[in-house]
């Protein structure tokens, strides 16, 4: 299984393009795109889960830089997430000894 980031997507685009898109270079097991919490529109940027590497590879060369909807995709392998401590930390404020 291939996980490819998909950037610099139109704020119009559909998850049924963007599956439509990748559909071209072999089968596609998810598509999304991520979505504001607030608002619910497209943050512009999604991603692609493809069943084959070799797919998945001819879809990332095929794509990346492509237009779609007037836009200059961006298209490489997704980077594993990251797990961010979401304790804040941050300034230490006036701290006098």
């Amino acid at each position: 299984m291939t996980n490819i980031y998909v950037g610099n997507l139109s704020f119009d685009v559909t998850e049924a393009q963007l599956r439509e898109a990748f559909a071209a270079f072999g089968t596609v097991d998810k598509a999304s795109l991520v979505t504001d919490r607030m608002t619910g529109r497209s943050r512009g940027f999604g991603f692609v889960e493809m069943a084959n590497d070799d797919e998945g590879k001819a879809a990332i060369e095929g794509l990346n830089g492509s237009d779609m909807g007037g836009r200059s995709l961006t298209v490489n392998l997704a980077k594993p997430k990251v797990d961010r401590n979401r304790s804040g930390g941050g300034g230490g404020g006036d701290r006098r000894w």
